[in-house]
């Protein structure tokens, strides 16, 4: 038996969301007029986070782990590559050398990358209130599908190369996946909005909300 683990090398992912989330804040604190409304998003942001874990968490990784087998899982009935049992959050893959099992536990249930993703939407003023509501639930979504993405690259690899294949598959190849997949979210939902939405002396780009 075989389950995925995502800490490696003294950093996990908890730490790479946390420093994402300070990175793109800081962003909007160069400019001393702009240093305010920094702080407040980057207050809000990680403190929105913190409160997210602690009260969300608990009981949003199963259910989720569930949805992401199940999503998972869907791909492997149909090629005949894997088998889901998601109630269980776990994926049966078999190989030549016989089969492995995948546990979508805490770290691969997509449970950090979503509240990150909602806590700095919420302090996004670009959008209005409704527009924030709107992108949430749609990011939460892709971010939800991206990680079965994910999930299915680990599985068609292991099937395809076997067991010795299963570090590479889940540490380098499915992580750049996921990780692509969230960088065009990211572009999309906080850069390309702000660009077309910033102020730039008496004009405007787009529309000013």
């Amino acid at each position: 038996m075989v389950s995925e683990k995502e800490s490696e090398g003294g950093i996990n992912d908890t730490d790479i969301r946390m420093d994402h989330i300070c990175r793109v804040a800081l962003r909007s604190v160069g400019h001393p007029q702009k240093r305010a409304a920094g702080m407040a998003f980057y207050m809000g942001s990680c403190g929105l986070f913190v409160l997210l874990m602690i009260f969300l968490r608990p009981y949003c990784t199963q259910p989720l782990a569930q949805v992401v087998a199940a999503l998972a899982g869907g791909f492997g009935k149909l090629t005949g590559m894997f088998q889901s049992y998601f109630k269980y959050g776990v994926i049966f893959v078999n190989t030549r050398a016989g089969a492995i099992s995948l546990l979508i536990d805490f770290e691969c249930s997509g449970i950090l990358e979503i509240m990150a993703f909602v806590a700095l939407l919420a302090f996004f003023r670009a959008y209005t209130v409704y527009e924030r509501v709107v992108v949430g639930i749609l990011g939460t979504f892709y971010i939800i599908l991206a990680n079965a993405l994910r999930i299915i690259a680990i599985c068609v690899i292991i099937y395809v190369f076997g067991m010795p294949s299963y570090y590479v598959a889940h540490t380098f190849v499915g992580r750049i996946l996921f990780y692509a997949l969230s960088v065009l979210l990211y572009f999309f939902v906080f850069t390309k909005t702000q660009i077309i939405r910033q102020k730039v002396g008496g004009f405007t780009y787009g529309t000013d909300k």
